[in-house]
């Protein structure tokens, strides 16, 4: 097989994903990053060999298990999982599509994960960190009101910036969620998150340069503009408000690090503590399955044990 005809296969996979799976461009860049790295191993020489030519009909489970056994050498298990997981999407497709007889992936298991606890804050830190940003500025509003969604709504972070004023109905309080796979759900949201909406958009041209003013939306287009900007008038990247949220957990004393996931798992427990149910945190939280919002009972243990405590009679 040729470098073209390999490229040909690799731009019909990353269609697939993209236009198929909906998935997000960061997503999607790294699963062909991934493909890269294993296509580049595959090609390598050996020995006194030259540098081999894929033929992909010609890979095997062998191929695949010396490439993990490689990986295992250098990469967490999570890594691992997500490569074995791109080259097994990668080769359902050319089976699918009749570039190979057979998918060499099909008995390749993923490697068993390890369970760390979700991170989380408890109340009064939360409270304390929703409170650090600014009152009196343009972009301390707008991280303010980032915060309260991030911990009224669950949302993944992705979600957080994919989010347009449209999305957002303060009448009935509830927002329009678009989550993995353009799946959508409505979740409802605070007033003190409605509140920190408003103060900030009443605050936007201000938040932006002057010369970038000129990008803000009118009001008739507001619906589908972006709810959370840089002072470029761009929508907030993922990694920024990352940094935005780490740094303000350090400004108010918080010694763990904490992520925007991080009050997406304290927005689960908090509520799992208050005695919400199981399956109604899954839908606010958006898992496809129940056993993905369980790990919170780990995080809720010393809270159950209480009510065992309390309530049976046995106990």
């Amino acid at each position: 097989m040729t470098t073209t005809e390999l490229h040909l296969l690799l731009d019909r996979f990353a269609t697939f994903l993209r236009v198929e799976k909906s998935m997000s461009p960061h997503t999607l860049r790294n699963y062909m990053s991934d493909l890269a790295q294993f296509f580049a191993f595959v090609e390598q020489p050996h020995e006194r060999a030259e540098r081999r030519q894929v033929v992909v009909s010609q890979i095997d489970h062998h191929l695949i298990h010396a490439y993990l056994s490689l990986l295992h050498r250098r990469n967490k298990k999570s890594s691992i999982a997500r490569k074995l997981s791109t080259l097994k999407s990668f080769f359902r497709l050319l089976l699918r599509e009749g570039e190979i007889e057979r998918d060499p992936t099909v008995l390749i298991s993923s490697p068993k994960q390890d369970q760390p606890l979700p991170t989380h804050l408890v109340v009064d830190d939360m409270f304390r960190l929703l409170e650090t940003p600014a009152h009196d500025t343009p972009a301390g509003l707008r991280d303010r009101a980032m915060l309260e969604v991030l911990y009224s709504c669950g949302l993944r972070v992705s979600e957080l910036i994919g989010l347009n004023w449209g999305d957002i109905d303060g009448n009935v309080e509830v927002v329009r969620v678009k989550g993995k796979g353009n799946k959508e759900r409505i979740v409802p949201i605070g007033r003190k998150a409605l509140d920190a909406l408003e103060q900030y958009r009443i605050q936007i041209p201000e938040l932006v340069a002057p010369k970038r003013r000129n990008r803000l939306p009118s009001a008739t287009s507001l619906a589908t503009s972006p709810v959370f900007l840089n002072t470029r008038g761009s929508r907030l990247t993922t990694r920024s408000v990352g940094r935005f949220v780490n740094a303000y957990a350090r400004a108010c004393g918080i010694a763990l690090k904490t992520s925007p996931h991080a009050l997406r798992h304290t927005f689960a427990t908090h509520l799992l503590d208050a005695g919400a149910d199981l399956r109604a945190i899954q839908e606010l939280l958006g898992h496809s399955s129940l056993s993905t919002t369980q790990k919170y009972t780990h995080v809720n243990l010393d809270h159950l044990m209480h009510v065992y405590d309390k309530a049976h009679p046995r106990a």
